[in-house]
């Protein structure tokens, strides 16, 4: 992957003419639905796209749709917006921050959200099983003291993506860490003035095999390699769109 690609994009980007509020606004609205789907659907969701965007956007309630999963919908859209204000913020990662996120991924659940698992659990098919619950605290407190030592001297989208699948190899709470650790990904993006990216439902066996091969010898490459295809697409068609308008 080129990485100097996404770096004279970003460069590029950051030398143009900003849109104005409300073209920002649509923008960011269509990702947040888009991005919400997506994400929920890789997790088992059966909402639509169109129906995400009626849950987020008017407050429909889809009367065949499981309440679980407006919930999950809602959560996602509110756990972006305060990844946003983090992203803005350059708040550094911490377990605090990340258990703010899982809670309101998982505001449907509230015995369980924020809340690193005390069970074991079983990943179908992920080419790893994930670690007793009791080393899960001392796991994700050293999992944060490397990021701080990495984040800012690596490659951000390098160092983003072993985060990312070190944090879903821990697979810390019961339920909802693959949408926390995407959010986490697009914080840590974000705080680096890039753009945040929307792994597709339709990418998932090769998003899977990123996790199997990163188990299997600790190679964060492929999935790198993902997260700045990702990130240059999003990169090339938002320069596409202010060009379009000069």
């Amino acid at each position: 992957m080129n990485f100097q690609k996404i770096n004279e994009l970003r460069e590029k980007l950051s030398g143009m003419r900003p849109l104005n509020g409300g073209e920002l606004k649509r923008l960011r609205d269509e990702f947040i639905v888009g991005n919400t789907f997506h994400s929920n659907a890789i997790e088992g969701s059966t909402l639509t796209l169109r129906e995400t965007a009626l849950i987020l956007g008017e407050g429909v309630t889809i009367a065949e749709k499981p309440l679980r999963e407006h919930l999950d919908a809602i959560g996602h859209r509110d756990a972006f917006e305060y990844i946003s204000e983090l992203a803005n913020e350059k708040a550094p990662i911490s377990e605090k921050v990340i258990k703010d996120i899982h809670s309101l991924v998982l505001m449907g659940d509230r015995e369980n959200r924020g809340v690193y698992r005390s069970v074991p659990v079983m990943i179908m098919g992920a080419g790893f099983e994930p670690p007793q619950p009791y080393l899960v605290p001392k796991l994700m407190e050293q999992l944060v003291i490397d990021s701080g030592e990495r984040f800012g001297k690596e490659n951000i989208i390098e160092a983003a993506a072993e985060f990312h699948l070190r944090f879903e190899t821990v697979h810390p709470f019961i339920d909802g860490n693959g949408r926390t650790g995407r959010l986490i990904l697009n914080l840590e993006l974000m705080k680096n003035g890039l753009l945040p990216i929307n792994i597709k439902f339709a990418d998932r066996t090769r998003y899977y095999q990123a996790f199997e091969e990163y188990a299997k010898t600790g190679d964060c490459s492929a999935f790198a390699e993902m997260v700045g295809l990702y990130e240059q697409e999003e990169l090339e068609r938002y320069i596409g769109i202010i060009e379009g308008k000069e």
